[in-house]
């Protein structure tokens, strides 16, 4: 597929050249796809919109550029907010098989497992990135674990944390939201929710044509997976009520972090990224 946008990438790749020429390094560290790690945190709780952006990381993946991305999918990696749950156990199962974690069920052995992974991916050079569609909770025990199993590993140099939400910022346990904003090298970039603000729109009011753009039998049961979960849980028993996804839309707006780590922030809303990921 062709690659869209490169004549903003390439002005922008000169532009960061001269400023590193004049001893000016605007850039973020880039995430490097041969040895890095993408997290991909979900809190699940309560609102539906994790179900969307499990069934975006799907789609993304499929990709040809993105195949051999080294990830790890976690749900239930949720902080002090009230209300209950979204099980997300047989979506998790079908998109992600056995690459994933259930914080919600095992904590401790989720956070474990993770400090593994994570000590795998630096030790063979590599950096971790964590998408944090949710809470910094987790993230702060797992980080907190793995500097005590290696107190060597320079965490702010090797554990990158995106989040898009001031609320989820909001409903963080405080000492672990400041823990992971000062340890880590920690990204708070423009909310995924709304469109035109730098980064982008993953949220849609009304329905958006992605199934004549997934040509693909596995990708799709996913997609409808997720929207028959978000539809039976929205707004049910006290959860979060997403109007956008009650009038038709979908609502993957996590998956902005996701974007913002794999350089793709020019995608402006779902419709354009369906285009952008369009499966053959």
């Amino acid at each position: 597929m062709k690659k869209k946008f490169s004549v903003k990438k390439i002005i922008s790749g000169l532009i960061c050249a001269l400023l590193f020429s004049f001893g000016v390094n605007a850039q973020k560290p880039k995430f490097d796809i041969s040895k890095d790690l993408l997290l991909v945190q979900l809190d699940c709780k309560t609102d539906i919109d994790d179900l969307h952006t499990a069934a975006g990381l799907v789609t993304l993946l499929h990709h040809p550029d993105y195949k051999n991305l080294k990830y790890l999918a976690g749900a239930g990696t949720y902080g002090i907010q009230e209300g209950l749950y979204v099980p997300p156990n047989e979506l998790m199962k079908l998109a992600f098989k056995n690459n994933w974690v259930d914080a919600d069920k095992e904590w401790e052995k989720s956070v474990d497992k993770v400090v593994n992974k994570v000590l795998k991916t630096i030790n063979n050079g590599g950096s971790v990135w964590v998408a944090e569609a949710g809470q910094s909770d987790f993230t702060a025990d797992w980080v907190k674990k793995l500097s005590e199993v290696n107190s060597s590993i320079n965490i702010k140099e090797k554990i990158h944390v995106v989040q898009h939400s001031d609320w989820n910022e909001s409903v963080t346990e405080p000492t672990k939201l400041k823990y992971t904003q000062t340890v880590t090298d920690y990204h708070k970039i423009d909310d995924g929710n709304a469109v035109g603000n730098g980064t982008p729109g993953l949220k849609s009011d009304g329905k958006v044509d992605w199934e004549s753009k997934i040509n693909d039998k596995h990708i799709t049961k996913v997609w409808n997976t997720a929207i028959r979960l978000g539809n039976e849980y929205n707004g049910k028993d006290g959860r979060y009520l997403n109007e956008s996804i009650a009038e038709g839309g979908l609502d993957f707006s996590d998956l902005t972090e996701v974007c913002y780590i794999l350089d793709l922030m020019e995608i402006k809303d779902a419709d354009e990224f369906f285009t952008y990921f369009k499966v053959e």
